[in-house]
């Protein structure tokens, strides 16, 4: 049957980290429980390590890296399995991950943000830990990835990550720290051009503007009614040319930045609203036919009249427009060949577009008068509601028989109502009175029509700036704001219900440096300059002139310590918009300016402390507060605490160790402590580790001493700590790194002379060996039961050997100061057999493998009396024979041939015999330098490759045990410290 080869299995992997547990086991496909096995590392075979199936190594050290195999006896008849495939365990330094984010720049509020915890040497099984430094428990992953979504300003901060796996969980480092820097989304403002009030198949152009930064910086989501706008719109800006009644809704936009596609705010919506194409409204200011000589002004109406349009006008069936940057259009004097038709539209954009043209309008032109005319008083075309009107028909001869009539779009033609005579009187206009009027007799004659059209009057705001709170010296400007127009209206301004006179007849007007006299309401109103018509008054708005204020300026901080950060806060207690703020130091003559009314000093020095002072200021020129009170700061050099570690520096493994971290004459119940192992945070009160067990005092670290009961390896690191000052958070400077060595305690061997197989009767010396040195008291085992009689000696001897003192001998020591006590010693094995045998063969080489040429001295030794003993041979081609070239009791060969190979031994005249030895004499270049006799349990073992007349260290040589490839060295030895029964077999 073949012979089965097993399986080195490793978990949790073949490349793990310091401090892991890590199990091996031996697969073998015949059954578990068959089977005795045998484990050995980097091909030392001497004695094996283990002979479980299974092994466990706690927390694993560098040490425990090398190539692994093992192999199994079976129990039924010994019969050995083929040796495993060596499998190489790795173990590296414990890991610490890199943080990293999806961000090319500050986060925007309302993104998501994904933090990256990566492992170089990434694999399965692992879990990750995250950690904000305001934050506690931390936030376990099954990936390594953390995404923050719909990020707040209060999300920014501090982060770390690390990883952890297995049970109970092994942690590594934790990562370097990430800064995730938040801001306050931009909201972006979509302009629609020309304007909101837009006409079928006009131009019009969207565009969203984002105040902070650069356009380059943006991509752009457009919105319709909440939908997204066809994709192909991206850009800044775009427009649509002809644009349809189906592009009217609520338009947003928002961006997103190129570098990283973090989005802003989406903008307040815009309206667009899409209206059939208009049709101008096109009237006159005659009340009849024109007089040759006088001025006719026609007048083109938009019913939505806004900024932008221009005006077209055009004669008859003329093909060319007269252009006007007005509606309305004047032709003076007028001539009998300017009657007609007019006909008038408006146009604006880039192309133009226009509107439909008004319906036509006849002029008719009369170098004579009619003999009635239609007198209208205030003689004008257009009123204001709630106007009072006077019509009366003038009849140059006889004005009887004469009556006012009317049409209009509600009502058929009718008189006048409120007639006296040939005069109508309507004393208060509303919209129902706009219309055609003309004078008619009894007859049927009928003057000149004239058309009479009434607006709503238009109600002007009086808007104040910079605001209606204002202080004594500062620049206001005043403006009264008409939908109707800027230019054709003459303003009137009123302080405080004083009508008479107005005190500004201007729009807008300004207070360069305004007192207390000035606060008060204001009111304005307008005067049409076509007609004189007035508008209704605004409503009053109140101006408030308070003294020039004076800030307070605070600190979160008044004395600092160096290193931290302090925020100086300049408070207005009437705080608006607009405002500038100045910061001086008393050694500064030069301000610092900022938008907002705190200015931070990050990692103040002690040249930061003094006086400083601070203002205020808007508007251009500037219009400055008082200065504040001086406020005094303080700034003090930070305290540096030092780390203490008790009992030593340098300590074994297991032992309890103390840390206090101690401030020179500071108090140390002002403190919170931060604790830090290799410069990451180690336990502080932001992090928790349910998984060591062995610490006291307090779970979070945050005091001034803590301590761990049962120290490890992977406690060892570069100890710093820090003060956090309980009264204002406030932190010291780090300490200098003290660095704590973890060694493993230290492990005694014991040595037996002259060897571990010895005869009844003889004296042997066994030596507990501690490498560390120090003074040490000794404890010596025998079958785990202490040996009272050797307690405290270094050295134990057993003069007159017994059956009854063999066994296994073990040592440890312990003494006062650390560490306490060692480790047990492996323990070895005393084996005591009968008396020992009168002669020895002995060897000169001391080998069993030589070359042909070699010499070779062979001789008896007997412990009495050597006479009477020869040294006698058996060859493969001879019988037993004596040894050639015999002086007494030795055997020379001068020149050894292969003749030679064979069995030797000594031997007395009566036939007694000592033990035997192999002697090979080799033809070629290469023998294997090994011990002619047994060797004894617990010795050490040299074993050489001799190569003939060749030097042995330029070659790579192969060591073979039952043919299998044992070892490759350049050396050409190996050496086994401590031999075993398991070492036994063919080299």
């Amino acid at each position: 049957t073949e012979r089965p080869k097993p399986v080195v299995i490793i978990t949790p992997g073949t490349h793990v980290f310091r401090g892991e547990n890590v199990t091996f086991k031996c697969e073998l496909q015949g059954g578990d429980t068959e089977w005795t096995y045998s484990w050995h590392k980097n091909n030392n075979r001497n004695p094996p390590f283990s002979t479980a199936q299974e092994v466990s190594r706690v927390s694993v050290t560098d040490s425990d890296s090398g190539e692994y195999t093992c192999s199994g006896r079976r129990h039924s008849d010994s019969q050995s399995s083929e040796i495993s495939d060596p499998v190489t365990l790795t173990v590296s330094e414990k890991p610490e991950p890199e943080l990293t984010s999806d961000l090319k720049g500050a986060a925007l509020t309302g993104n998501s943000v994904t933090l990256y915890c990566t492992l170089k040497l990434q694999s399965a099984g692992w879990k990750f830990y995250w950690r904000k430094y305001t934050q506690w428990p931390e936030t376990e992953t099954e990936t390594h990835f953390y995404t923050i979504r719909s990020v707040s300003v209060s999300d920014g901060g501090q982060y770390w990550c690390r990883a952890g796996k297995g049970n109970p969980v092994y942690s590594t480092h934790y990562s370097n720290e990430l800064w995730v820097n938040v801001i306050e989304s931009p909201k972006p403002v979509v302009i629609i051009k020309p304007e909101t009030q837009v006409f079928s198949g006009e131009t019009v152009t969207f565009g969203c503007e984002i105040q902070r930064g650069k356009d380059t910086e943006w991509n752009y989501d457009w919105y319709k009614d909440d939908n997204t706008l066809d994709p192909k719109y991206t850009t800044q800006e775009f427009s649509i040319s002809s644009v349809p009644d189906s592009s009217r809704g609520k338009y947003t936009c928002r961006g997103r930045r190129r570098s990283d596609n973090q989005i802003s705010k989406t903008s307040d919506s815009v309206t667009l609203t899409v209206s059939e194409k208009p049709k101008t409204e096109l009237t006159s200011d005659l009340k009849g036919a024109a007089l040759t000589g006088n001025a006719v002004t026609l007048y083109c109406t938009l019913k939505l009249q806004s900024a932008g349009w221009k005006f077209y006008w055009k004669k008859d069936e003329q093909s060319h427009e007269t252009e006007t940057e007005t509606h309305s259009y004047t032709i003076r004097p007028v001539s009998v060949s300017d009657e007609g038709q007019y006909r008038c539209r408006a146009g604006r954009g880039n192309p133009v577009y226009y509107t439909h043209y008004s319906d036509a309008l006849w002029v008719n032109v009369t170098d004579k008068s009619a003999s009635v005319s239609l007198i209208i008083n205030p003689s004008r075309s257009q009123h204001f509601t709630a106007d009072s009107l006077s019509l009366s028909c003038e009849d140059q001869r006889d004005s009887t028989g004469w009556t006012v009539r009317r049409y209009t779009h509600s009502e058929a033609s009718l008189d006048c109502s409120s007639v006296s005579g040939s005069t109508c009187n309507i004393s208060s206009l509303s919209p129902s009175h706009t219309g055609v009027y003309w004078c008619q007799s009894e007859s049927g004659e009928r003057s000149d029509s004239v058309n009479i059209t009434v607006h709503k009057r238009p109600k002007p705001v009086v808007i104040i700036t910079p605001g209606t709170h204002v202080f004594s010296g500062e620049k206001v400007t005043f403006k009264c704001e008409l939908q109707e127009g800027d230019t054709e209206w003459t303003y009137s301004w009123y302080k405080k219900d004083n009508r008479n006179p107005p005190f500004s007849t201007t729009q807008e007007f300004n207070r360069d440096s305004v007192t207390d006299s000035d606060s008060g309401e204001y009111t304005c109103s307008g005067r049409r300059h076509s007609d004189s018509q007035s508008s209704e008054i605004s409503d009053p708005v109140t101006l408030t002139v308070s003294e020039k204020p004076k800030p307070v300026l605070t600190s979160n901080l008044q004395e600092v310590l160096t290193g931290n950060s302090v925020t100086l806060n300049c408070t207005l207690n009437l705080q608006s918009k607009g405002w500038k703020f100045y910061w001086r130091k008393h050694t500064q003559s030069r301000e610092t300016e900022s938008k907002q009314n705190h200015y931070s000093i990050r990692s103040v020095s002690v040249s930061d402390g003094g006086q400083y002072w601070c203002r205020a200021g808007r508007g251009n020129p500037v219009y400055y507060t008082r200065y504040s009170d001086a406020l005094s700061l303080k700034v003090t050099e930070s305290p540096k605490p030092v780390v203490k570690i008790q009992p030593d520096t340098h300590v074994f493994m297991y032992e309890r160790v103390t840390f206090r971290c101690e401030f020179q004459g500071e108090g140390d119940s002002e403190w919170i402590y931060d604790w830090y192992r290799d410069d990451r945070t180690f336990y502080t009160y932001h992090t928790y580790y349910p998984y060591y067990p062995y610490y006291t005092h307090h779970p979070y670290f945050t005091t001034q001493e803590f301590s761990i009961s049962y120290i490890t390896d992977s406690s060892r690191g570069k100890y710093t700590c820090r003060g956090r000052r309980h009264s204002d958070n406030q932190i010291s400077q780090t300490s200098d790194s003290v660095t704590l060595t973890v060694s493993e305690r230290p492990k005694p061997v014991v040595k037996i002379h002259p060897a571990v197989n010895v005869f009844i009767g003889e004296t042997v010396t066994l030596t507990c060996d501690i490498q560390t040195g120090g003074s040490w008291k000794y404890h010596w085992y025998r079958s785990n039961e202490e040996i009272r009689a050797a307690a405290g000696k270094k050295t134990y001897t057993i003069t007159d050997v017994k059956d009854s003192n063999k066994g296994p001998y073990s040592c440890k020591g312990t003494q006062s100061s650390d560490p306490k006590y060692t480790q047990s010693s492996d323990a070895v094995t005393l084996t005591v057999a009968g008396e020992s045998p009168l002669v020895s063969l002995i060897i000169n080489p001391s080998r069993s493998q030589h070359f042909t040429a070699d010499s070779l001295s062979l001789s008896c030794e007997d412990q009495r009396d050597s006479t009477g003993w020869t040294v006698r041979r058996y060859t493969l081609n001879q019988t037993t024979v004596n040894c050639s070239s015999v002086s007494g009791s030795t055997c020379n060969i001068s020149s050894l041939s292969p003749s030679h190979t064979g069995v030797y031994w000594c031997q007395s005249e009566s036939g007694e015999r000592s033990d035997s030895v192999n002697i090979t004499v080799h033809n070629g270049d290469v023998i294997l330098d090994s011990p002619a006799h047994p060797v004894t349990e617990g010795n050490p073992l040299t074993l050489r490759c001799l190569y003939h007349n060749t030097n042995i260290s330029h070659s790579v040589v192969h060591f073979y045990k039952y043919d299998s490839v044992l070892q490759n060295q350049t050396t050409g030895v190996i050496n086994i410290s401590s031999v075993s029964k398991s070492d036994e077999g063919f080299y």
